[in-house]
């Protein structure tokens, strides 16, 4: 499990493939006309998101999901749940992307319809979302929801075994609901973690500063404002719970770390692989030539290829 040695030759133009580049100028392209996320009211972005018109594909709805409620902290939690044709052989906990601000469960209908067709339940989370319902509501609502898949999932769903994961600020919730667990509760239940561009240093590491300003999915004031948003009325940056790249790491389980080359999170996600296995974590880690961020949410044959390396790491779990 324990792979984390990378080719340099990942890094060059070389290794892009021609379809990932004309994927990566049309992102660019795009969104160098759209209006800067800053003056558009993040209630319209994310009904834009719904409706087809964001910066990710809208995939078709998956008719395996069906929209459930689970008891929080501060009310109903919703849920998409993702079944499996046959007996389920575990049940994955999903937590969505978007700077804790944007995203939804239902955006990611294309990869978790295909982790359930692979065999596994998929139980995705609508956590609150900042400015609105800042830290530390989103990570609380992953708590809550964790803990009700440890009470219910054997008898909802015949299983017990779980896994976890998620993509950008998801696969940050994913590790800080790790944690949680393991810190209060005493528990380190899920068998696997599926870990895609994630933030996990909310100080920004050196690729996210220094990304500067090429609308490549998210620029480096995206980052700094979805941060702000994020920590708008607690929380401080160097705490672990906000930034688990600084937290003990730990008794947490085996992980796969996927990430794109010209990701501005690229660091986040070399430094928490390498900090997962020397804390006696195994872990396995790729990256993937010309990727922007969270690339498999796009078209081509890198997308293709990341979306399958997810998986059959998460069937194979």
């Amino acid at each position: 499990m324990t792979v984390l040695s990378i080719d340099p030759h990942l890094f060059t133009d070389a290794a892009v493939a021609p379809d990932t580049k004309m994927v990566n100028a049309a992102i660019v392209k795009a969104l160098s006309r759209a209006p800067d996320l800053g003056l558009v009211p993040w209630a319209v972005v994310r009904q834009a998101r719904l409706s087809g018109k964001g910066t990710f594909p809208l995939p078709p709805e998956s008719p395996r999901a069906r929209n459930e409620t689970i008891e929080g902290p501060r009310g109903p939690v919703p849920v998409r749940i993702y079944l499996p044709d046959g007996a389920p052989a575990g049940v994955y906990l999903h937590f969505h992307g978007g700077g804790w601000t944007i995203g939804s469960a239902r955006e990611n209908d294309g990869l978790n319809d295909a982790v359930a067709a692979a065999g596994l339940v998929v139980v995705s989370v609508d956590y609150a979302l900042a400015p609105e319902t800042p830290y530390p509501a989103a990570p609380d609502d992953c708590e809550a929801a964790a803990l009700w898949l440890l009470r219910e999932g054997l008898s909802l769903f015949g299983t017990d075994r779980f896994l976890i994961g998620g993509e950008s600020a998801g696969a940050h919730l994913a590790v800080t609901t790790l944690l949680r667990l393991r810190d209060r509760h005493g528990i380190s239940p899920f068998v696997a973690a599926s870990l895609h561009a994630g933030c996990y240093d909310l100080r920004l590491t050196p690729s996210a500063r220094n990304w500067g300003t090429e609308p490549l999915v998210l620029n480096t004031a995206d980052i700094e404002r979805f941060v702000r948003n994020y920590l708008r009325l607690e929380g401080e940056a160097e705490h672990p719970d906000v930034s688990p790249l600084l937290a003990d790491l730990k008794g947490l389980p085996k992980a796969q770390f996927l990430v794109g080359t010209r990701d501005p999170l690229l660091d986040d996600t070399l430094f928490m692989a390498n900090r997962w296995l020397a804390s006696g974590n195994p872990a396995r880690l790729e990256a993937f030539p010309g990727g922007c961020h969270v690339f498999m949410g796009f078209v081509g044959s890198l997308a293709d290829k990341g979306r399958a390396r997810i998986v059959d790491f998460l069937r194979d779990a």
